[in-house]
C-alpha cells in the first residue's frame, strides 16, 4: 500500500529532485520510467547522461473490466509521446512501479484495492505493450531504493524509509537491498499501534496509520474538537498556539511513531530512518521530539539517524528508473525475497 503524497496536478511537467537538464542518475543506459498511482502516473525518459527528460504527470486510466491491461496500454501511449519528443534518446529497458502488494520476482501485481486487480501479470503486459524488457516493482520500495542510492540515505546499508501522508507507507533496505518479503514487507503503517484503537481502512484495528499519518492527525483533531481542518499542518499550528486538544493529538502521533520505530530498531537495527511525505514538512517540529522520544525508548540499541527525505515526489520515479538501468546492465540490486 502507499501513502498518498502526490500533488493534485495532472497533465503537466512536474519535478522535485529531477530538475530539467540535471544529470540526477549519472551515466548509464537510457531507459523509460513509469511510476503509476491510483490517481495519476509520472513518466519520463532518462538519457545516457542521467538526465530525466520529458517528466510529466497524467491521469491514470483504469478500466474496471481489465484494470491491469488498461493501465499498461496507456503507458505505451505515453512512451510513444516521449520518444517522439526526444528522438535522440533510445531506451533499452523500462521501469514500471505500482502500489499495492507487488511480487517483483514473479512480475505480478498481487493485489491493489485502488486498481481492482489480483494476481495481474503486469510485467508480461508491459513487455508486450512496450516491446522492451521491464523491471517491475513496488512504488514505495522504488522510492526507498532511490533515497538509499541517490538521496538522504546514501552511505547507509540498513535503512527504513517512511512516506507519511494520507497514509503511512514504508520501505526496508537491508545490506543495501530492498526487502520485498514476497511483496508484503514494509507495511509499517499497518503494524499494530493501539489494540483498542480505530478500525483501519485495511480492516485491522489500531494500525499505526490510524494515529500517526497526516490524514489521521487531521481526522482525530476534527473528531475531538469539532473544528474541521484541512491537514496536519493546521493541527500542528494549533498545538503550537496552545490548543490542548491539538497538542494531545500531535503528541499521540509522535508517541505512536516513536513506539513503532523503537520496535523496528530492536528488530532490524537500521542505521538510518528516512521520513518523507507531507508530514516531513513539519521539519524540526517533527524530527526533534521524535528523536528525543525514540532515544528514551532505547537502551543498548544502535540508534538510527533520523533524516528527512531529499528526493521529494520524484523518489518513486527515480527508483523505478534505477531498476530499469539495473535490468539493462544485469546488476543484482533487486529486492530480496
Amino acid at each position: 500500500m502507499s501513502a498518498d503524497d502526490r500533488s493534485p496536478a495532472h497533465g503537466s511537467p512536474s519535478g522535485d529532485a529531477a530538475e530539467p537538464g540535471r544529470p540526477v542518475l549519472g551515466p548509464g543506459s537510457a531507459v523509460l520510467a513509469f511510476d503509476v498511482g491510483g490517481t495519476d502516473t509520472k513518466s519520463a525518459l532518462v538519457d545516457r547522461t542521467g538526465r530525466v527528460v520529458g517528466l510529466r504527470r497524467t491521469a491514470t486510466p483504469i478500466d474496471p473490466a481489465d484494470p491491469a491491461r488498461s493501465v499498461v496500454d496507456s503507458l505505451a501511449e505515453l512512451a510513444a509521446a516521449l520518444l517522439a519528443e526526444h528522438p535522440g534518446v533510445e531506451p533499452v529497458a523500462v521501469g514500471l512501479s505500482v502500489p499495492g502488494i507487488v511480487d517483483e520476482t514473479a512480475g505480478v501485481g498481487v493485489f491493489a484495492s485502488n486498481f481492482g486487480w489480483r494476481d495481474a501479470p503486469i510485467r508480461a503486459h508491459g513487455e508486450r505493450a512496450l516491446g522492451l524488457p521491464v523491471a517491475f516493482g513496488h512504488d514505495v520500495r522504488a522510492a526507498g531504493d532511490a533515497e538509499h542510492r541517490l538521496g538522504a540515505a546514501q552511505g547507509y546499508d540498513d535503512v527504513i524509509v517512511l512516506a507519511i501522508g494520507t497514509g503511512i507507507a514504508g520501505s526496508i533496505v537491508l545490506d543495501g537491498r530492498p526487502l520485498a518479503g514476497g511483496g508484503f514487507a514494509g507495511e509499517i503503517g499497518h503494524s499494530l499501534s493501539d489494540p483498542h484503537g480505530e478500525r483501519c481502512a485495511c480492516g485491522a484495528i489500531g494500525c499505526l496509520e490510524t494515529i500517526a499519518s497526516a490524514g489521521a492527525i487531521a481526522r482525530r483533531y476534527t473528531a475531538a474538537s469539532g473544528i474541521p481542518v484541512l491537514g496536519a499542518r493546521e493541527v500542528l499550528a494549533a498545538a503550537t498556539a496552545g490548543d490542548e486538544i491539538a497538542a494531545g493529538v500531535w503528541n499521540d502521533a509522535l508517541d505512536a511513531l516513536a513506539d513503532s520505530l523503537a520496535r523496528l530498531t530492536a528488530t532490524i537495527a537500521p542505521q538510518a530512518v528516512v521520513i518523507g511525505g507531507g508530514l516531513s514538512q513539519a521539519g524540526a517540529a517533527l524530527f526533534d521530539p521524535l528523536r528525543e522520544r525514540l532515544d528514551a525508548r532505547l537502551s543498548f540499541h544502535r540508534r538510527p539517524a533520523l533524516l528527512r527525505a531529499s528526493l521529494g515526489d520524484d523518489a518513486g520515479l527515480l527508483g523505478t528508473a534505477l531498476a530499469a538501468r539495473d535490468l539493462a546492465t544485469g546488476r543484482a540490486t533487486g529486492a530480496t525475497a
